[in-house]
């Protein structure tokens, strides 16, 4: 018999920034170390997007890596609270989730790796962070609260489904919906099919190489996802922005109500608590979504015609005209 929402706690839980924040940083950099480990082994894809996370049913996992003729896999598992390693011929070991420094789960990491007759030396200075901390020397960051853990989870998995719907009324170039590291969100991405013009001089990310940025943003973009706070937003929350921003995108009139533009952001927030609470969050969520990539794609002079079809139906194939 499947689990009632009494056994798992609510669909969309709440994720109050200042309860979980030290959790939150903690687990950041750990899946930093897992998401490194993957960077260091994967061929370059456009726009790194070889070097995310995604979904499975109990986490966030790496999906297969290679290494010689062998392949490992990394699954962070909040429903038994364990880093497992898996390789293809059989080996395994798993790394306790637990309060533990940043350093200790490194070296607890790579030890066990090791074991599994797998050697990998990653760049341990955290990307996207100011003040970064080389993982092995550091033993602030060292906070686990299961539950929290658990719900930041739970919110990715309610957030990934209704994404991963809105990505199928797209024909054009479009990203997986996958888990980023570095900024640790959860995003989607569409792409119009024209080059963007470079980036300005100046515009950079702490501890990231500027041929990574470029090469994020080579093409122009509509992007949305799910955010855990900070930066001056201290709350979850929705975004979506474009890149380069078309002229008329931040006074775009957006949906619902609640969502607004932010100019420290540059881009749409949606708190996440307006679709926790809502009737129907799915709906609330879509019509975000829909609303500012509208915006972005009218501002832009989108070829709309050819890169939009219907939404996508379970077990019925794509019309084509």
């Amino acid at each position: 018999m499947p689990p009632n929402e009494d056994d798992v706690g609510p669909l969309w839980p709440e994720l109050p920034y200042a309860a979980w924040k030290d959790t939150y940083a903690t687990l950041h950099l750990w899946t930093q170390i897992v998401g490194k480990i993957r960077l260091k082994q994967t061929p370059w894809l456009n726009h790194s997007w070889h070097v995310v996370l995604y979904l499975w049913p109990r986490g966030l996992t790496t999906s297969s890596i290679p290494y010689g003729d062998r392949t490992f896999q990394l699954d962070f598992d909040f429903l038994d609270h364990v880093l497992r390693a898996s390789t293809s011929d059989g080996g395994q070991k798993e790394i306790r989730l637990v309060p533990r420094s940043v350093a200790e789960f490194y070296a607890d990491l790579m030890r066990s790796l090791s074991e599994l007759g797998i050697e990998v030396r990653i760049n341990e200075l955290p990307n996207e962070i100011l003040d970064a901390i080389r993982f092995s020397e550091d033993h602030i960051h060292a906070s686990y609260d299961r539950d929290f853990a658990q719900r930041f989870w739970r919110v990715l998995v309610q957030s990934e489904r209704v994404l991963s719907r809105f990505r199928t009324s797209f024909i054009g170039k479009c990203s997986p919906v996958h888990f980023f590291w570095g900024s640790f969100d959860l995003a989607v991405t569409r792409f119009s099919g024209r080059r963007a013009p470079p980036l300005p001089a100046g515009e950079s990310v702490p501890n990231l190489p500027e041929e990574v940025v470029r090469d994020a943003y080579s093409h122009e973009v509509s992007s949305a996802g799910f955010w855990p706070g900070g930066q001056g937003i201290d709350y979850p929350a929705f975004y979506s922005y474009a890149s380069p921003a078309p002229p008329g995108f931040s006074s775009a009139m957006t949906r619902p109500s609640q969502a607004f533009w932010s100019r420290d952001l540059n881009e749409y927030i949606l708190p996440y608590d307006v679709v926790r609470t809502a009737d129907n969050p799915d709906e609330v969520l879509m019509e975000f979504l829909t609303a500012t990539y509208d915006a972005a794609a009218s501002a832009g002079n989108w070829d709309r015609a050819a890169l939009e079809c219907r939404i996508g139906v379970p077990g019925k194939p794509r019309p084509v005209p």
